[in-house]
């Protein structure tokens, strides 16, 4: 019987003694290529803790809205060498998207599905805000958040809501401005809450009789009398305000008083009007990150009312530590 299997890749010699030599070239092929495979991959294993120590997220906080919109703000450190870096996000309904380099350059950025691209151009840290509709839904009276993340991360809930439900325990608890906030582990993470802008009143109604009726009658045409007295002298006062030169301004702690400030600038907007209040009950002086905590506000929408006051002549704007440090003026009479 003739055999059907025949050796491959061997080559036969024969030698002057008569001996027979046979060299097999995958052998010597396998021989050659394995140490360099090996090689490779250590090369590989070494330079995989280097990529995974760049763009690893420093910081992560995440503000729900009462509609339910999620505000994700996020610092991650990158590789300087790398061109364009992708990240992905935590849903494809992306609003106000705003990525910011080493100090304050914004970056060119590139939405594609639930990721993004950005154009780094050198940067070791860049920061990224954006909001987001896919992290919250809504059954009946029952909100319910979800979200997968890769760290720890501060969740803050809206005024007015309670939690009824939580799949893990949270690191940390605390109140913020009258909100729940969270310190939560990474990985997945759902909690349900009730939530209502309404206040409970007393449905009963007590019927009113006619000394009641007098009275009330009574106190609200004092009420009327002491209003009208008051813009009469609001008036009296302001055009004493114009027919003056000079006035002399009261100053505590070298910042001026609302009511001055106010009367300098009598066309600011009522939200600016807000935030001036703010920053004056606040030594004169607060970070755009905590007035952005404060107001619950994106940060483009915040970065533009702070140009708005400064444009003004309201406040001034210093760094502190790559922040921006908002400062009540303190010569706003000398611009007059």
């Amino acid at each position: 019987m003739t055999s059907l299997i025949e050796p491959t890749q061997l080559k036969h010699s024969l030698g002057d003694d008569g001996i027979l030599f046979v060299r097999n070239d995958s052998i010597f092929d396998t021989m050659v290529k394995t140490p360099l495979l090996v090689a490779s991959m250590i090369i590989v294993a070494a330079l995989l803790p280097i990529q995974s120590s760049f763009s690893s997220p420093r910081d992560l906080d995440l503000i729900i809205y009462p509609d339910g919109t999620t505000h994700v703000t996020t610092e991650i450190e990158v590789d300087p060498f790398l061109t364009d870096y992708e990240l992905n996000l935590f849903g494809s309904t992306i609003d106000n998207l705003v990525v910011i380099g080493d100090n304050e350059f914004l970056l060119d950025t590139n939405i594609i599905d639930d990721s993004v691209l950005i154009q780094t151009f050198g940067t070791t840290v860049i920061s990224i805000e954006y909001d987001i509709h896919d992290l919250v839904s809504k059954q009946g009276k029952l909100w319910t958040f979800y979200l997968d993340s890769p760290s720890d991360f501060k969740l803050l809930l809206p005024q007015n809501s309670a939690i009824v439900g939580m799949t893990n325990l949270p690191i940390n608890m605390e109140i913020v401005n009258d909100q729940n906030q969270l310190t939560l582990s990474s990985g997945k993470t759902e909690i349900d809450y009730f939530f209502s802008t309404n206040t409970i009143t007393n449905p009963i109604v007590e019927p009113k009789n006619e000394i009641d009726y007098f009275s009330y009658l009574i106190i609200g045409g004092i009420i009327v009398i002491v209003l009208i007295g008051i813009t009469i002298f609001v008036r009296n006062k302001q055009k004493n305000l114009n027919s003056v030169e000079h006035i002399e301004i009261p100053i505590k702690n070298n910042i001026l008083n609302l009511e001055t400030i106010f009367k300098l600038k009598p066309d600011l907007r009522e939200d600016d009007k807000e935030l001036v209040k703010f920053i004056f009950n606040n030594d004169g002086e607060a970070l755009e990150s905590e007035l952005r905590k404060k107001f619950l506000q994106p940060r483009t929408t915040m970065w533009r009312a702070v140009k708005r006051l400064e444009r003004e002549g309201v406040i001034e704007i210093e760094k502190k530590d790559l922040q921006n440090l908002v400062k009540l003026r303190k010569n706003m009479e000398e611009e007059q």
